[in-house]
């Protein structure tokens, strides 16, 4: 059986990568670090991700992007990100 964290990964991906283009993207479940917090059966997340599509813009905007990307998951299943977004000139 699969987590529903892994699930929710998953999808996290996927709209991350359909959107975005990244070059690099690592997603992790950030949940074992909030227990007893109640989150309505909704995920805590890390993302970094490496991406040129970012290129130019704040790092506000940058935000913007990927809770755009991710919409119809932050009103289902995800709770709180922790976002950390560049381009591969910052990465290096």
């Amino acid at each position: 059986m699969v987590a529903a964290g892994s699930s929710v990964m998953a999808q996290m991906r996927a709209a991350l990568e359909r959107e975005l283009a990244p070059s690099a993207l690592e997603i992790s479940d950030d949940g074992a670090r909030h227990a007893g917090h109640a989150a309505a059966g909704r995920g805590h997340f890390r993302v970094a991700l490496v991406s040129e599509a970012f290129r130019g813009h704040s790092a506000l905007e940058r935000h913007r992007m990927v809770y755009a990307a991710l919409a119809p998951l932050l009103k289902t299943s995800v709770h709180a990100l922790n976002i950390t977004a560049r381009t591969a000139d910052e990465n290096d």
